[in-house]
């Protein structure tokens, strides 16, 4: 399993001028790696939705690279939007999972039958033309930049490291700069769409 902090590491410096959405506990770190936060949106309070939300964003603005870090916790709840994503054929989208085998955010309770699931092999079987699975940071980082340069849909299963919060959400560090409106406001500016 890799450290979720390192994959967002290796990601940045291919990232380019993408479009970013994280999600899940382990997307934190990406509010203290990337260098382009006004094409950084955040949908955070929307598991189980926002893959279809940010796969929405890849149809609306074709000229642009989106790239979702979802979670198999979120992905899970919406399994049919692999068939949807699939089926349209964003060249422009690229779809990481973060693979930590439980439910971080919520304290921890395992996903059911984790260690056997195959994410990338379920994105293939949908239709996604070119898949991964990741255990190991060399290898992820060796594959990063041909991962960004192929033509998507591309979607890319990496086993991370769990980072449990176990505080009520009332109690816990709002890892956010900005809320879900500011980013879209943001993300609008930067594209200049009035």
């Amino acid at each position: 399993m890799i450290e979720a902090k390192k994959v967002f590491e290796t990601f940045q410096k291919h990232r380019g001028n993408s479009i970013v959405h994280v999600q899940g506990t382990s997307g934190y770190h990406w509010n203290d790696i990337t260098q382009n936060p006004n094409r950084d949106i955040n949908f955070d309070d929307a598991m189980g939705q926002s893959t279809s939300a940010i796969f929405g964003l890849a149809l609306g603005l074709k000229n642009e690279k989106v790239v979702h870090f979802d979670t198999e916790g979120a992905l899970l709840m919406n399994l049919g939007v692999l068939a949807s994503i699939a089926g349209k054929r964003p060249k422009n989208f690229v779809h990481f999972l973060l693979d930590n085998e439980c439910y971080a955010t919520t304290g921890g309770q395992p996903v059911p039958n984790a260690e056997y699931i195959d994410y990338a092999q379920m994105a293939a079987a949908a239709g996604y033309p070119s898949t991964y699975n990741f255990t190991d940071l060399e290898e992820l980082t060796t594959n990063m930049e041909k991962i960004m340069n192929t033509e998507g849909p591309v979607f890319v299963a990496i086993k991370i490291n769990p980072e449990i919060e176990n505080l009520p959400m009332g109690l816990r560090e709002n890892h956010h700069t900005r809320t879900i409106l500011q980013t879209i406001n943001d993300l609008r500016k930067e594209l200049n769409i009035n």
